[in-house]
């Protein structure tokens, strides 16, 4: 099964605040929802607490450490390592997965990446304050298949931003 991790992060690796995304971007929203559609996404539980709910049109995996903990919807999974998130969904019959945050789930899937697999990146032309981060990898093992500029920010798109995807070679 293909890793597919999705991020947004400012020119510092934040990517959160206070488990909050903390810009909005109305371009980099439409991305994630058009690249994840249809596919399961696995996060944390603070990222599914700060969503709030599943995502529409997706199967939503939830990591947690907390047996008890119940995400309040039938239409999640709920698992308690990477590696159960990554068997569900390949039970289910994907080929292929986003992973979606925090900061531990993507260190975790990271150091786990094999050839083929690919970082979607949405790097944030700003630096805001942030006490979450998006863990530093070896770009070296990584190949970048396309670049695409949202040059300027604008009424619905707080800051301009540069959609990177990734390939692990």
């Amino acid at each position: 099964m293909r890793i597919l991790i999705i991020v947004a992060m400012d020119e510092n690796r934040g990517i959160g605040k206070d488990n909050k995304i903390p810009w909005k971007i109305v371009v980099d929203m439409k991305r994630f929802k058009e690249l994840t559609m249809g596919h399961h996404v696995i996060m944390g539980r603070n990222t599914f607490e700060s969503i709030g709910k599943p995502l529409p049109g997706r199967i939503t995996i939830v990591l947690t450490r907390s047996p008890n903990w119940t995400p309040g919807s039938d239409s999640c999974f709920v698992c308690s390592s990477l590696q159960h998130a990554l068997n569900t969904a390949e039970k289910h019959g994907q080929k292929e997965v986003f992973i979606c945050g925090g900061m531990e789930v993507y260190a975790e899937t990271l150091k786990i990446c094999k050839k083929g697999d690919r970082l979607y990146i949405t790097l944030v032309h700003a630096m805001v304050e942030a006490d979450t981060f998006f863990p530093k990898f070896d770009e070296s093992l990584w190949r970048r298949e396309s670049l695409y500029d949202h040059k300027s920010a604008d009424e619905k798109n707080q800051y301009a931003s540069t959609f990177y995807v990734l390939k692990k070679t």
